[in-house]
């Protein structure tokens, strides 16, 4: 493993110096435009004439070690000027991705982007004039320009590239989200109001800084509210993921109206997931204390839009070493093998044609003896009977999820218990009997259940068994 690859243990801060990425890693592209808008800005700074070492030091890109003669790019400066490819070896986890279509109920996204695509650095300063450049071909609207850039560089300076999920910006006529691993490192019941923010990334803030594009720590959130209340549309809504841990803003650019408490694209929704504070998904609306919204066909795994789609998932190429061709348990001489298993041979003692243990001939078929035969067949009988039942009533307690495509959140958690009452359920039959997707069940109702306790784990210590289930103790 590479002395710069991370876990939960051992996380790096965006100002560490990586000692063995120097300048042959950067975009000169990336670094060469960033300098460009520096010196529009600062024309007489004098950085403008170092050299380009020098300059990355100024800034906090480049680092140099007391008392030693190692330097090399800072986290921050390899986040901020390098190439996905390279990023990625520091940052396994490292991921963007920018999505846009005219409703988030389509499968088919119009437009989307992302930094393994291989058509554009993969950086984060590329990243986001990448999106600003979508959006200035939608709106001419300042005060939606400048919410926007306070959004997409909060969720950049805050986001934890050591966490799973990525950056993710997701855009459905006007309505934006924005999502990022890591939860917020302030109280979140003051987050749009206060002007003091505690930065996970401190140097990419500054970087982005000396570019004009940050002003003062923790004013990002608080402008975005100023903008809501004054031009009146909807309140932004800000989302914590404590199962996940990421963090979620939503805004709408729309009028909420005198008096109008719903969201315009609520109708398309297959279902509202309203929770509450201090639940799976603490939620906060800063400027009416409402419901937020939690959508299942918006989760970050769905099949269709998610980063570990089949298309761009790293373990879909062609040799990885998951992919079907060439999988170690796929080969033509692998001992599990149709063909060649030792189980399969003509010869094999477990062969069908050959076999003691013959199905035709054998006095212990199917492992019964003769004379416990009707017993044991009036015993599966009465088994196929009873699974038949608890079906029949499963499927009557979730009769009025499948109908009702929205339910108040305390009627679908109730569902979900009393079936969970019945007998372990794993997540596909849960999802089956009330008709809803399996991400969107266990974000909104199943992960909130399990911590009040009123649902369980089958196998509380292996959360990804092959056969977890959720019981009722």
């Amino acid at each position: 493993m590479d002395k710069y690859q991370t876990n939960s243990s051992s996380l790096l801060q965006d100002n560490v110096i990586l000692e063995h990425y120097g300048l042959n890693e950067l975009n000169f592209e990336t670094v060469k435009s960033y300098r460009e808008r520096f010196a529009d800005d600062k024309p007489n700074h004098p950085w403008n004439g170092l050299e380009t070492k020098e300059f990355l030091y100024k800034i906090g890109a480049w680092g140099k070690v007391r008392n030693t003669s190692k330097e090399g790019l800072t986290l921050a400066g390899l986040l901020m000027f390098s190439e996905e490819r390279v990023i990625a070896e520091v940052l396994p986890q490292y991921f963007l991705e920018y999505r846009e279509c005219s409703d988030f109920e389509q499968k088919e996204w119009s437009t989307r982007f992302t930094s393994q695509d291989g058509t554009w650095s993969g950086n984060l300063y590329d990243f986001y004039f990448r999106v600003m450049m979508q959006e200035s071909q939608h709106t001419e609207n300042e005060a939606i320009a400048s919410s926007l850039r306070e959004a997409i560089i909060n969720t950049i300076v805050h986001g934890d590239y050591n966490g799973e999920g990525g950056i993710v910006i997701e855009k459905a006529n006007l309505t934006y989200r924005f999502s990022n691993p890591g939860l917020l490192r302030i109280d979140r019941e003051t987050a749009f109001e206060t002007t003091i923010s505690n930065l996970r990334n401190p140097t990419l803030f500054k970087l982005f800084g000396f570019i004009d594009l940050s002003k003062r720590a923790g004013s990002g959130l608080k402008m975005i509210s100023t903008a809501c209340t004054q031009f009146q549309w909807y309140p932004p809504q800000l989302m914590q993921d404590q199962h996940m841990e990421r963090t979620h803003l939503e805004l709408t650019f729309v009028s909420s109206g005198e008096g109008q408490v719903k969201h315009p694209w609520e109708d398309t929704l297959e279902e509202l997931a309203i929770t509450d504070t201090g639940n799976n998904f603490d939620t906060v609306d800063f400027n009416q204390k409402k419901t937020s919204l939690i959508v299942e066909n918006n989760s970050d795994n769905k099949d269709s839009n998610s980063f570990n789609n089949e298309n761009n998932s790293y373990n879909n190429e062609e040799e990885s070493d998951n992919n079907d061709v060439n999988s170690d348990n796929k080969g033509c001489d692998h001992f599990n093998n149709d063909s060649n298993s030792y189980n399969k041979l003509g010869d094999s003692s477990n062969s069908v044609a050959n076999s003691d243990n013959k199905e035709l001939s054998s006095s212990n078929k199917m492992g019964v003896l003769e004379g416990e035969t009707d017993d044991v067949f009036s015993g599966e009988k009465e088994k196929t009977e009873e699974q038949s039942s608890i079906h029949e009533v499963l499927w009557k307690i979730a009769q009025l999820a499948r109908e009702k495509k929205r339910l108040k959140p305390s009627v679908m958690e109730d569902i979900l218990v009393q079936l969970c009452e019945q007998k372990p359920l794993m997540l596909k039959e849960l999802a089956d009997l009330v008709a809803r997707t399996p991400d969107g069940l266990r974000n909104n109702y199943l992960a909130k259940l399990l911590e009040e306790g009123r649902v369980s784990l089958k196998y509380p210590d292996q959360p990804n068994h092959p056969k977890q289930a959720y019981l009722v103790k």
